[in-house]
C-alpha cells in the first residue's frame, strides 16, 4: 500500500470532528480547579543529577526512596551509546554524562554494575570528564574532584563594575545573571562539598583531576578574543589574591544584595534551577543558617521543581503555568463550543493578577522609561517577564474578548501593548527578555564555553510580538513597530525560505512563527518572502505526512535541513504555518492532518518522546509534556474551522 496515497484522500469531515471533540475534552480534564494549565517540563539529564549532588553537597540527611526514583529516571534516559544525551536519542554528551555517572555512584550505585561500566568506558574512549564544560567544571571544584585553576577567574568584583565597562551585569542575559551573581560568590570562597559519602569519579579522567588546567576554545569562538581574554584570564588569576579585602567585601555584599532582591519567594531566584542552587550553596557558604527565611525559601523553591511518580523522578529545570494555559487557551478558543470557551476564559482570568505592573524588572536598565506590564513564565518571576509569554497571552485574550463582546481585559491588553513597544531593539527584533543585548563579544570570554551569555532579538520572538502588534492594531507607533520588525525577518530569512527558532525545535518553529506573523501584518501569500517559506516546509514534509527536526539543527556548520522522525508539536507548527500563508487545502496540509489524526491515541492525546524545544542552541534542550496535547488539537481545529469557512484566511496572530 502507498501510504502517500493514502493520506492524501481528504480528510473526513465526521472524522476530523471527532477528533478535535476528542482531544479537547481530554485537554478540558487536565485543566486545574482554579483554571490554569500546567505541564511537565524536562531537560536532559543534568538537573535531576544536579538536584541530587546539591542535597550531598548541602549534607542533607538521605532521602532513599526519592533518590531510588530518581536513580531508575537516570537509568532509563541513558543512552544507546552508554553515556546521557542533550535530547531524547541524541549524540553522546560529555558533560551530561559525567554529572548522570557521579549522581548514581552518589545514589549508591556500584561502579561494576554493567550500565556504570558502560558509561565510564564511553567517557574516557572520548577523552575523560576533562571535556566537561564550564559549569561541570565549576560542580566538580566544589567537591574537590578538580581545582579552582580548571575553572576561569570571575572575580566577584564584578558585581562593582561601573555600567560603561565592557562587561557589566546588565550586558548579559537574565539566565546568566541569576545564575553568575550567586556562582560569583563561591568562586570568591571557594568552599568544599560536605559530601559525607566521600564519593569520588577520579576513575573518570585519564589525567590526575587535580591537573585540570583551563577550558578550551569553543566552537563559536572567534581565536582572536579567545586568546586576549584568555590572557584577562592568567592576569587575573594571578592578581586575584591581591584584591583588597575590603573591597571584595563590598562586592560579596553586593552579590547578596542582588540575590535578595530577586528571591522570588518560593519560586526562587530567577525561576530557574541553575540561579535557585547556587543561591542555596551562596547562603550556605555564607554561614547562614538552614531555618534563615533567605536560605530556607531558596532551599524550599528547589524541591518545588521536582516531579515524583510511582516509578520514578525527576527534577525540572523550572515551570512553565503561563506559557501552557496562554497557549492552551488559544487552543480552546480554536477548537470552539461552550465548555472549550468558558474554560479558555477561565485560564485567562487566571493571568490577569499575574501581570507585571509594579516592579521595573532588569530589562529597565536598558529601557528606564517604560512602564512595565509584561507577563513571566513561570508563576511568579516578576524582575523576568518575557517578551514571547507577554504576546501569546495577550493575543489569547484580545480573541476572547472580541468573541465576547466585553472590555474585561483592556487594561492588560493596553499595558502589554505599551512594554512590548518599548522593548523593540533597534535592528527592528525582540529578544526574550530584553532589548539591544547584543555584546556578542562577550561570548567569546572562556566562561561561555556554551556560547548562551547573551540575549539578542531572534526571529520567534520577534514574529510573536509583530503578530500581537497586528492582531491588536493601534496607532502609528505600532504600525512603524511593525514595519521594523517585517524588515528584521527579511533581513533574517535563510535562501532557503527558512527562519531559525531560537526557543523551539528549530526552523519549523521559527518558519511557523513567521508566517503567522506575516500574515497577521497583511503580507500577500503570494509574495516572494511568504512563497519561500511556505514551499520550504512543503519540501520538508516526511513520507508519513508528518513534520520532524531535531536538536542537531543547531550545529555551527548548518548548511540546510536535516530530515528527523516526525513528532505532533511539530507536524502541528508546519500545519499552522502553511494555513496562515494560505495553503489550506494544498494536499500535503490533507497528509500532514492525517498523520495528527492516525497518531491520536486513544486518550484523544498524542505521545512525543522526543524534545522540540530549546533552552540554549547546542547545550541544553527541552521536551515539553504540554506541546503534544495541545498544539495537535490547534492544528486540527484551525484546519476543521478554515474548510467550513467561506474566508480560508487566519484572522489571527497565531
Amino acid at each position: 500500500m502507498n501510504i502517500m496515497t493514502t493520506i492524501s484522500t481528504p480528510v473526513a469531515r465526521e472524522a476530523l470532528t471527532h477528533s478535535v471533540g476528542k482531544a479537547a475534552d481530554a485537554l478540558l480534564k487536565l485543566q486545574q480547579p482554579d483554571g490554569h494549565w500546567v505541564f511537565e517540563l524536562e531537560a536532559d539529564a543534568t538537573i535531576p543529577a544536579e538536584y541530587v549532588l546539591l542535597r550531598h553537597y548541602l549534607g542533607e540527611p538521605v532521602d532513599a526512596e526519592l533518590e531510588r526514583k530518581i536513580a531508575v529516571y537516570l537509568r532509563r534516559i541513558q543512552g544507546k551509546h552508554h553515556g546521557w544525551p542533550l535530547f531524547h536519542g541524541g549524540e553522546f554528551d560529555m558533560s551530561a554524562s559525567v554529572k548522570a555517572y557521579f549522581a548514581l555512584k552518589m545514589i549508591g550505585d556500584s561502579p561494576d554494575a554493567d550500565y556504570m561500566r558502560r558509561a565510564r568506558e564511553a567517557i574516557l574512549a572520548r577523552g575523560g570528564a576533562s571535556g566537561s564544560n564550564v559549569f561541570t567544571r565549576v560542580l566538580l571544584s566544589l567537591f574537590g574532584v578538580t581545582t579552582w585553576r580548571s575553572v576561569p577567574v570571575m572575580p566577584v568584583e564584578i558585581m562593582l563594575l561601573p555600567r560603561w565597562f565592557p562587561f557589566h551585569m546588565s550586558k548579559i542575559s537574565y539566565w546568566a545573571r541569576t545564575v553568575i551573581a550567586p556562582l560569583l560568590v563561591l568562586g570568591a570562597l571557594k568552599p568544599k562539598a560536605r559530601n559525607p559519602k566521600g564519593v569520588t569519579i577520579n576513575e573518570l579522567f585519564l589525567e590526575p583531576p587535580h591537573s585540570l588546567g583551563g577550558v578550551k576554545k569553543a566552537g563559536h569562538q572567534k581565536w582572536s578574543w579567545f586568546l586576549f581574554f584568555r590572557s584577562v584570564d592568567i592576569v587575573l588569576r594571578a592578581t586575584e589574591p591581591f584584591f583588597p579585602k575590603t573591597t571584595r567585601k563590598r562586592a560579596i555584599d553586593a552579590a547578596v544584595a542582588f540575590v535578595k532582591e530577586r528571591l522570588n519567594g518560593e519560586d526562587g531566584l530567577g525561576a530557574i534551577y541553575p540561579a535557585m542552587a547556587n543561591s542555596v550553596m551562596m547562603y550556605d557558604v555564607l554561614g547562614y543558617p538552614e531555618d534563615h527565611p533567605d536560605r530556607a525559601i531558596a532551599r524550599l523553591s528547589i524541591d518545588k521543581l521536582l516531579v515524583v511518580k510511582d516509578d520514578e523522578a525527576y527534577c525540572q529545570p523550572c515551570v512553565s503555568p503561563v506559557w501552557d494555559t496562554a497557549l492552551t487557551a488559544h487552543t480552546m478558543l480554536e477548537a470552539g463550543g461552550e465548555q472549550a470557551t468558558k474554560a479558555a476564559q477561565a485560564g485567562l482570568d487566571w493571568l490577569i493578577p499575574r501581570q507585571v505592573l509594579d516592579v521595573k524588572g532588569d530589562w529597565a536598565e536598558a529601557r528606564p522609561d517604560v512602564r512595565p506590564g509584561g507577563w513571566a513564565f513561570q508563576y511568579n518571576n516578576a524582575h523576568y517577564p518575557d517578551l514571547d509569554d507577554t504576546a501569546v497571552v495577550a493575543m489569547a485574550m484580545d480573541r476572547a474578548q472580541a468573541n465576547s463582546s466585553t472590555h474585561n481585559f483592556d487594561k492588560s491588553l493596553s499595558r502589554a501593548r505599551e512594554w512590548v513597544l518599548g522593548l523593540q531593539s533597534k535592528n527592528g527584533g525582540w529578544a526574550a527578555f530584553d532589548a539591544d543585548n547584543t555584546y556578542s563579544f562577550l561570548n567569546n570570554i572562556p566562561f561561555s564555553d556554551h556560547g548562551a551569555l547573551l540575549d539578542p532579538p531572534t526571529e520567534d520572538v520577534t514574529a510573536r510580538c509583530i503578530s500581537m502588534l497586528a492582531q491588536m492594531p493601534g496607532d502609528v507607533q505600532g504600525d512603524q513597530a511593525i514595519e521594523a520588525g517585517i524588515e528584521y525577518l527579511r533581513k533574517t530569512q535563510l535562501p532557503d525560505g527558512s527562519w531559525y527558532g531560537r526557543w523551539g525545535l528549530n526552523y519549523i518553529y521559527g518558519t511557523w512563527s513567521s508566517l503567522c506573523a506575516l500574515n497577521a501584518a497583511g503580507l500577500d501569500h503570494k509574495s516572494d518572502v511568504v512563497r519561500k517559506a511556505a514551499d520550504w516546509l512543503l519540501k520538508i514534509q516526511n513520507a508519513d505526512g508528518g513534520w520532524g527536526e531535531d536538536g542537531t539543527s543547531y550545529k555551527l556548520e548548518y548548511k540546510g535541513y536535516e530530515p528527523a522522525p516526525s513528532t505532533p508539536s511539530q507536524t502541528a507548527w508546519a500545519l499552522l504555518g502553511l494555513m496562515a500563508a494560505g495553503e489550506v487545502d494544498h494536499p500535503k496540509v490533507q497528509q500532514g492532518i492525517r498523520y495528527l489524526m492516525e497518531q491520536q491515541g486513544k486518550d484523544g492525546l498524542w505521545d512525543e518522546e522526543r524534545f522540540t524545544a530549546t533552552g540554549f542552541p547546542r547545550v541544553f534542550y527541552l521536551r515539553y509534556h504540554g506541546y503534544r496535547k495541545f498544539f495537535p488539537l490547534w492544528a486540527l481545529a484551525r484546519y476543521r474551522n478554515l474548510t467550513s469557512a467561506n474566508d480560508r484566511r487566519v484572522a489571527f496572530g497565531m
